[in-house]
């Protein structure tokens, strides 16, 4: 079957800055295809090119058989797009804005169904400026599947809101890929990506470091466990990096992060707590961790994606 997305070879300059250096892939119909990375790293430059928003510099992109700068008007009735950067008038209601949206297709959904599925038929007569983040956000939702497209596009869906707001997200996301839609979307959150990813597409200042499963892509970590801990003694690192299995070990003032391998060793856990009750040395707040996209990240840049969002 023919894949959904097929980029080949492409880049994107801004002046003396490469956004895009050189990225290939493909996207299967019927997957959450996820793009990841820390801010400024390529990703809404990357989605502009293949939305038709933007033309690349070289390379080819070929979305649902079409080129999308050359053949932009037959691509677009079949794209769902919602962007990073998306206002409405303050004073418009929700209803008006699917009311307004609809007029501009030939053939919509009925719009009235949308906003029961999206949680908002009690918010209809509401102003955007009254929205919550996750309402708007819901909105731009059902907006970018007001005309039924093949595919759909998110482009950094939950910045800004807070957990609880980012989990209805998410189930959303869910509900519109069982309606047998494609989708891309990008994302800072590593966790977000973990969550609702077939396939996880890392890309680090303009160029593609890795594309799998989340589960594959944890799996070929050097890490399995992650064991932290808070004590007033001094720096633990040195103890710590001399057990069995581990790997990589942090000192933040009285928090230590022990990394390791815990195959042939037993649990890592285990060698720390020994240590540490041998050693007469007292603790708190330990827990175990297992290894997540964060520290796929860090692995195959050297840099944690905190810091990268801290100073993007």
């Amino acid at each position: 079957m023919e894949p959904v997305i097929d980029v080949k070879n492409l880049y994107k300059s801004y002046g003396e800055t490469r956004a895009v250096a050189g990225i290939s892939f493909q996207v299967e119909r019927g997957e959450i295809f996820g793009m990841v990375g820390p801010n400024g790293a390529g990703k809404t430059t990357t989605i502009e090119c293949m939305e038709g928003l933007r033309e690349g510099d070289r390379g080819e992109i070929n979305v649902l058989g079409l080129d999308p700068i050359n053949q932009e008007r037959q691509l677009r009735p079949l794209l769902g797009i919602q962007l990073q950067e998306a206002h409405l008038p303050d004073n418009l209601k929700v209803w008006e804005a699917l009311d307004m949206y609809a007029s501009f297709y030939e053939r919509h959904l009925d719009w009235e169904g949308l906003l029961n599925d999206l949680g908002l038929s009690e918010k209809r007569k509401t102003a955007f400026r009254k929205l919550s983040g996750g309402q708007k956000q819901r909105l731009f939702i059902a907006l970018a599947l007001l005309h039924d497209p093949e595919l759909v596009f998110l482009d950094e869906l939950t910045t800004g809101l807070d957990p609880r707001a980012r989990r209805v997200i998410w189930d959303l996301v869910r509900e519109v890929r069982q309606r047998g839609k494609t989708i891309f979307l990008t994302t800072h959150y590593m966790d977000e990506a973990e969550n609702l990813c077939d396939r996880v597409a890392i890309i680090d200042r303009g160029k593609l470091v890795a594309l799998d499963t989340p589960a594959n892509l944890i799996q070929k970590l050097e890490i399995n466990e992650r064991v932290i801990f808070k004590s007033t003694e001094q720096d633990l690192s040195a103890m710590m990096k001399g057990l069995p299995g581990v790997v990589r070990v942090e000192q933040q003032g009285e928090r230590t992060i022990v990394y390791g391998k815990s195959d042939g060793f037993g649990p890592i856990v285990t060698a720390v707590v020994n240590a540490l009750t041998d050693g007469g040395i007292s603790f708190r707040d330990l827990r175990t961790e297992s290894p997540d996209l964060e520290d796929v990240f860090l692995s195959l840049t050297g840099r944690q994606l905190a810091d990268q969002r801290s100073t993007a």
